[in-house]
This record gives structure tokens, C-alpha cells and sequence, in this order.
């Protein structure tokens, strides 16, 4: 038996109501989890109706970096920094059969490096640092942001800019300021809801990591098809 005190019943009034309270509680929880799925599957249907040749001009710009020997670098704050672990993964541990591993590094792993740089001199420059040390020409830097303002990233894709490197933005809303950092690419989820903004990333990036795969595989067989 679950027993209350003064503090608990501020926190969960429902657990002192009747029956029929609690009943008609519960079912204005289904009504909001039938709502959030509503939510998902309009703006992800939005999302991808609207940015789809977008998204193949990425993995396009991806493949050719592949091609020519360079590496992914991603980058992301709070949950956004999840994303940029992922999506490293996935490139560097295909998960498919018979796909091989590709360069990628996680600009955002190195806690170390991202709090001396954040201490000494400033946040805004916790990916310019170490951009600059692993970054080369002809390299893809791809960032999350959910409203696509986050200064550190839009300070370091004007330094990937400045080094020959490519540039793909994935934001939410209408873009913030990385729909005007004129970056190569820009995936943009059309709501302010971050938790739709984040789960069309995952897709996205997931997409994207399939497209770049079978780009780099239509070369690979190209040579057994022209000598067939």
C-alpha cells in the first residue's frame, strides 16, 4: 500500500483523489501520449517531405569527402552532443554487414579538452580548438543544435569554412543562426518542440549514414560492372 505525507500529495495531488478522479487522470495521460505521437509523425512526415533532396545532397558532399580520404567531425551540446557520439559510431562501427568503418571523430568526447578550453577562453570556442587540431582539408564537419543557435558551433563552421572543410548544419525551428551561417548543408525540423527536433535528427543521421554507404558502394562496383 502506498502511503502519503504532506510533501508527496504537493508533488502527486492525484494519489489523494477518488477513483473516478484517478481513472479520468489516467486517461487524460493516454490522450497526451496519443497527442505526442500525432505530434511526431506530422512534423517527421513534414520533415523529411520537405528536406529529403537535402538530405541526399549531404551524403552526396559526405561521399565525395569519403572518397577523398577524409573524415567526418561532429559536434553538439547537451543532448545534441549524444547525437554527435552517435552518429560518429555508426561511421566508425557500421552496424550493417559488409559495410566497412569510416573515419569520424566526436568533437565532443574529450571532457578534459572541453573544460580547459571552456575555462581559458570561453565556451564559444570549445570546438574551434579542437577542429583546428584534427581538422583537414577536404573533411565533412557536421553539428546539432535544436534552435540552431548555438555560438560555439556556428563560430566553429566558419573556421571549417576558412580550412577547406564542408559543412552540414541539422537544426530546429527555423533554422536560428545557423540558416544564416551559409553552410553547405542545413537540415532544419520545423518546430520548436526539442524532443521532435531530436528525434527527426536521429533519423536523419541514421539516413544519412545509409545514403553515404551505398554512394561509396555504387563506387566500389562500378569497375566489376564496366569489366562484366
Amino acid at each position: 500500500m502506498v502511503t502519503t505525507g504532506p510533501a508527496l500529495n504537493a508533488l502527486y495531488p492525484h494519489m489523494r483523489r477518488g477513483g473516478e478522479q484517478l481513472r479520468a487522470s489516467a486517461q487524460s495521460l493516454r490522450h497526451s501520449v496519443e497527442s505526442k505521437a500525432r505530434d511526431h509523425t506530422e512534423v517527421f512526415g513534414k520533415f523529411f517531405a520537405e528536406q529529403a533532396d537535402e538530405l541526399v545532397a549531404a551524403a552526396t558532399t559526405l561521399a565525395a569527402s569519403y572518397r577523398q580520404g577524409g573524415r567526418l567531425l561532429a559536434m553538439g551540446n547537451g543532448g545534441s552532443s549524444c547525437d554527435a557520439a552517435h552518429v560518429a559510431v555508426e561511421f566508425l562501427h557500421p552496424v550493417t554487414a559488409g559495410r566497412p568503418a569510416l573515419g569520424a571523430i566526436n568533437l565532443a568526447a574529450d571532457v578534459a579538452m572541453l573544460t580547459a578550453v571552456g575555462n581559458d577562453v570561453g565556451q564559444d570556442h570549445v570546438f574551434v580548438r579542437p577542429l583546428i587540431a584534427h581538422g583537414r582539408h577536404g573533411d565533412c564537419l557536421i553539428g546539432f543544435s535544436t534552435s540552431g543557435n548555438s555560438a560555439n558551433l556556428i563560430r566553429a563552421f566558419a573556421k571549417a569554412r576558412e580550412m577547406g572543410i564542408a559543412t552540414i548544419g541539422l537544426a530546429g525551428g527555423d533554422g536560428g543562426e545557423m540558416a544564416r551561417a551559409g553552410l553547405d548543408h542545413l537540415l532544419v525540423v520545423p518546430t520548436g518542440s526539442i524532443h521532435r527536433v531530436q528525434e527527426c535528427h536521429l533519423a536523419a543521421y541514421h539516413i544519412l549514414w545509409d545514403l553515404t554507404h551505398t554512394l561509396l558502394a555504387n563506387d566500389r562496383a562500378a569497375p566489376l560492372e564496366a569489366g562484366a
